[in-house]
């Protein structure tokens, strides 16, 4: 609202001396800068000019809309000008005479204006426009059934009538404006009425899942198609969904970017296509295409959460529907990526439900179903095509396809015989390398959760499903394991101890873990890894290990060594749930919520994260759906897994436990009691939360954030004490710096390292990638590149660790400082 000025009276009196005038010309800028002034709120006076139109003939009127609407397209895509039009007509709504009087073009012009809209909040008006060209027989544009159709789906006043009108109007069978829409619609025109009606049938999937009436009508119309056919085209559309919108709407002043969302009518039908596909004979592209789609459906969109979870769960229950190998592999793959719950419950039923149908464990269907993607030794294979051979390899954590020509001489791109001789060989190659790349980090996940769940394997099972398999294989080879209590690791083709003695066989295998190892002896396992060229493929002989400390067996019952951080709460929220860990989004609204909780069925354990949400006081502290951006962190605690849940108010306060029906109350258990491993990893996981959500290690926080208020925290974290992590990194820098072209430029001094430029000193806090300069300390921001790769450095010990990765290349720059050309570092050197 604006404060009622005398300008902003003068302004009106102008407007209504205008109308009385009927100058359109100049009430148009007039009406305008009006609508800037207010923002939108017209208030009483604004109203008197809007009643002076509505009482103005009909070509002063119809002047207002087709200039208003000009000046529409005129701005392009900026969005708040553009609202406020939209504002001004919606004000003015009322004024259009009856269909005797109003002009087809007024009309036509409000009806491309409407069309751009992401949702019409006048119900009456679409119905009214509709009625009014449907009557003089014109037929609707599809952009503007499609702002009816998610009209319908989205308002509750007038959506009866609404329906009504859907029921009416014979539009494309789905809306247009997305490239996968726009792409069908564009086929269909030279498809046929049959294709039109597959498509028409997929829109109407609007239950939760198919009707077995519903599967029999779409086998009806697949049928005249081909299934081949079918799936190829299927394929092909939903490979472009989440692709930006080729027809951006506006959408209103508060909420998510609808450009962001997938159209909501759009979204049944793209249901009703996984269901058609589920009903085709099994293909690993369908598979592989329906693992992507869930995936691009649960990516996370400002303000809106994860896009189109209805999406991401009906690939899902379609995989679920699907026979075959390639199946059972993306659901399984999907169990480690998936961490929006009500899609990764679907995961978990449908995986239950294929252990229970093949009479094995849950773990066992997971790791059966690892395909080897072509691989046809571990992490290899080789595939000839023509003269050409193919070399399909797994190089760490990355799939790598290179050439071989008829003379066995590398060649760097894919030889032209092979594009024009061998093009489906190709695309199953090349999806290949996009299935291993996948799978590798969601079999990496699965394996670094394995600590915690006490599993054993038969020593031949373990092989099959593990050492020797093509994909798994090339994981398992880099890690270490207990064979009946020995610890072995692969090298030079074989298993072998520290003494590097053959290994031939075993009776029971075991993911090794340095918790109740001997120091000397995890040292020896990490010689032993650097001395065979292993890099593992997470923090295995160099993880860290959380001991009880003194202030913990002070306290007993809870750890404060987390304790008085500030967490970016989505980045933890996120983080938490890749780990296995359940947490409720803190909204800044009168309500209760748990901690951050990890169950451990194996140990009939709990762990919890004591957290809340920081601030509210502020606009800048929450998000436009009313969720905190910050979290404050707390203790973590152990209760009985079966204990009764604590919940505090999301604001803050004390958690107190929840009981009903007189249920009793359940101390949480001594730190003592815990098994030093679960206790161990449990910290390990906190750890990694506060390491990678502090706002302390975000190098553009130096002011302290909003009004300055995490100053002291953010300097206090990002050059205070070194956690285990960091701890993990500065002993391996130690041993990785003297192997480095920058060696004499670099020292390690407690909590930083030091780099000798020309211009300056620099000190790179060894937790946080802060840095330091000469003189007096002051602070230096370098932001990194969202995913740096670490300086070519030689051997390291395992990947995963960015931080590790940001430091090196920043020691590697600043050790050139006078080959900086980046503007923003420069000034500040």
């Amino acid at each position: 609202m604006i404060d009622r000025t005398p300008e902003y009276a003068k302004r009106i009196d102008g407007a209504l001396a205008l109308v009385a005038a009927q100058d359109t010309a100049a009430l148009l800028p007039a009406l305008l800068e009006l609508a800037e002034m207010t923002g939108g709120h017209w208030g009483l006076e604004g109203r008197k000019v809007f009643d002076a139109i509505r009482a103005a003939d009909t070509t002063l009127q119809a002047g207002i809309v087709h200039g208003l609407a000009a000046r529409y397209h005129d701005l392009g895509y900026d969005t708040a000008p553009r609202r406020r039009i939209v504002i001004l007509l919606a004000n003015l709504r009322g004024m259009q005479p009856t269909a005797d009087g109003q002009p087809l073009d007024t009309r036509s012009a409000l009806i491309r204006l409407a069309a751009e809209q992401d949702v019409h909040w006048d119900s009456r008006e679409l119905i009214r426009l509709a009625d009014l060209e449907l009557a003089d027989g014109r037929e609707l544009p599809a952009e503007f059934v499609a702002v009816v159709r998610r009209s319908c789906l989205t308002l509750w006043n007038g959506k009866k009538q609404l329906g009504e009108l859907v029921a009416r109007l014979d539009g494309p069978p789905v809306n247009p404006g997305e490239a996968w829409s726009d792409r069908a619609l564009a086929e269909l025109d030279e498809l046929g009425e049959d294709w039109r009606r597959l498509l028409a049938h997929a829109a109407a999937a609007t239950s939760t899942r198919p009707a077995a009436k519903w599967d029999k009508a779409g086998r009806e119309l697949i049928e005249p198609l081909g299934t081949d056919e079918v799936r190829e085209r299927l394929l092909s559309w939903l490979r472009l969904v989440g692709r930006p919108r080729t027809t951006p709407l506006l959408g209103g002043s508060y909420g998510p970017d609808p450009n962001a969302a997938f159209d909501p009518y759009n979204a049944d039908a793209l249901r009703g296509v996984t269901w058609l596909l589920s009903l085709l004979p099994a293909h690993p592209e369908t598979a592989r295409t329906l693992g992507a789609l869930a995936e691009r459906a649960l990516r996370k969109a400002a303000g809106l959460g994860p896009v189109n979870p209805k999406v991401a769960n009906a690939a899902v229950n379609a995989l679920a529907r699907m026979d075959g190998e390639p199946a059972l592999a993306e659901l399984a793959r999907l169990a480690t990526r998936v961490s929006f719950k009500g899609t990764l419950k679907l995961v978990n039923t449908a995986l239950d439900a294929r252990a229970e149908a093949l009479g094995l464990a849950r773990e066992q269907v997971e790791e059966l179903a690892v395909p080897a993607y072509g691989l046809t030794e571990v992490g290899r294979a080789e595939h000839r095509l023509g003269e050409v051979v193919a070399l399909l390899e797994v190089r760490g954590p990355k799939a790598v396809l290179s050439w071989r020509n008829a003379n066995g001489k590398a060649v760097k791109s894919v030889p032209a015989a092979v594009r024009r001789d061998h093009a489906d060989e190709l695309k199953e190659l090349k999806g290949a390398v996009k299935d291993i790349d996948k799978m590798l980090s969601a079999q990496s996940e699965r394996l670094d959760r394995q600590f915690l769940a006490r599993r054993t394997w038969p020593y031949a099972a373990w092989r099959e499903r593990y050492l020797d398999h093509p994909l798994v294989g090339t994981l398992a080879r880099r890690l270490l394991w207990t064979v009946d209590g020995t610890t072995v690791g692969y090298a030079d083709g074989e298993l072998r101890t520290l003494a590097d003695a053959p290994v031939k066989g075993g009776g029971q295998v075991e993911l090794w873990h340095p918790v109740g190892s001997e120091p000397a002896g995890i040292v020896a396992w990490r010689d032993w890894l650097e001395r065979h060229g292993i890099t593992q493929p997470f923090k295995q002989a160099h993880r860290e290990v959380y001991l009880l400390t003194d202030a913990e067996r002070a306290t007993g019952t809870y750890s404060n060594r987390f304790a008085a951080h500030v967490l970016r709460q989505h980045q933890f929220h996120s983080l938490a749930a890749i780990r296995g860990w359940n947490n409720k989004l803190r909204l800044c609204v009168d309500d209760e919520a748990p901690p951050a909780t990890r169950e451990l069925p194996q140990w009939g354990l709990r762990a919890e994260y004591w957290i809340e949400g920081d601030g509210g006081e502020n606009y800048e502290d929450i998000t436009d759906t009313g969720s905190f951006l910050r979290l404050r962190t707390d203790q973590v605690r152990f209760y009985p897994i079966d204990a009764p849940q604590n919940s505090a108010h999301c604001c803050g306060g004390e958690y107190r436990m929840w009981l009903r029906d007189g249920t009793d109350p359940v101390d949480q258990l001594p730190l003592t009691d815990i098994p030093p491993l679960v206790l161990s990893e449990v910290l390990r996981d906190v750890d990694l939360f506060v390491g990678v959500a502090s706002v302390g290690n975000d190098p553009t926080w130096q002011d302290g954030g909003p009004g300055g208020r995490f100053r002291e925290y953010w300097t206090s974290y990002g050059f205070g004490d070194l956690g285990a992590s960091a701890q993990t990194r500065r002993t391996l820098l130690e041993r990785l710096i003297p192997r480095l072209a920058i060696a004499d430029r670099c020292t390690i001094e407690g909590r930083f390292l030091h780099v000798q430029g020309e211009r300056h000193t620099y000190k790179i806090h060894l937790g946080s990638g802060n840095i330091l300069r000469t003189p007096n300390d002051q602070y230096l921001c370098i932001v990194p590149k969202s995913n740096p790769s670490a300086p070519q450095a030689g051997y390291l010990p395992y990947e995963g660790d960015r931080m590790l990765a940001v430091i090196l290349s920043k020691a590697m720059m600043l050790a050139a400082d006078t080959k900086i050309t980046d503007p923003t570092i420069l000034s500040q050197l």
